[in-house]
């Protein structure tokens, strides 16, 4: 490199990134973000009414071990619902948990779910299948894991506690179900988990439902 090529490089880099440089530089990653969003993101929520959505935020390591914890000493099938890039099933999976099966509606995270199993080497052990989570039979699940917003999981009592068997657990991260008392709870804050046992859940409903002869 010549002389006037070094002094014509060191001057671009002296030079600052003006208003309109800064501009580019936004709308290009403005651009970025709205490409991932409607090529990644957007499909698992088209067809979906607006109270139903739930955004893709995945779970944390403290989050992940915080489900495992309520889970331990159980086993037979473990069902997420809403399994975003899959890392609660294969979690599950490696602790002994079979089969273990995420159902999510975002074929691109569906995917994603399935790389990660392939990386960790437990592609032949995990299921991660592109369904809505209402059209799921849950009739022989023994565990269930949701990371869902509180309008859905309102909505989600109804389907989980006339499914389930007696022997069931149901495990919540971030948001507990609304109407129903958990019987463990672990961590704080974002981090905090909820478990069920659905036996206990269908025998608080059965103690709220007024006896024959009882004033109401």
């Amino acid at each position: 490199m010549d002389q006037d090529d070094s002094e014509g490089a060191a001057e671009l880099r002296n030079q600052s990134v003006g208003g309109w440089g800064l501009l580019q530089i936004a709308g290009c990653t403005g651009l970025t973000a709205y490409i991932v969003w409607a090529g990644i993101l957007m499909p698992g929520f088209r067809r979906v009414p607006l109270r139903l959505q739930v955004p893709y935020i995945p779970a944390s390591r403290k989050q992940v071990q915080n489900v495992m914890t309520l889970l331990e000493g159980r086993s037979g099938k473990v069902v997420d619902l809403g399994s975003g890039d899959g890392r609660i099933v294969l979690e599950a999976s490696k602790r002994g948990f079979h089969p273990a099966i995420g159902y999510e509606l975002n074929p691109w995270l569906v995917r994603l779910s399935k790389f990660y199993a392939w990386r960790a080497g437990c592609q032949d052990q995990v299921s991660y299948m592109k369904q809505d989570l209402w059209k799921v039979d849950l009739s022989d699940c023994s565990n269930v894991t949701v990371f869902l917003a509180p309008s859905v999981l309102s909505l989600l009592e109804v389907k989980l506690l006339s499914e389930l068997p007696e022997d069931a657990w149901i495990v919540a991260g971030r948001f507990p179900f609304p109407n129903w008392k958990p019987c463990y709870t672990v961590g704080d804050g974002v981090d905090r988990t909820w478990c069920y046992s659905v036996k206990r859940l269908r025998q608080d409903d059965v103690s709220q439902i007024p006896q024959e002869g009882t004033a109401v």
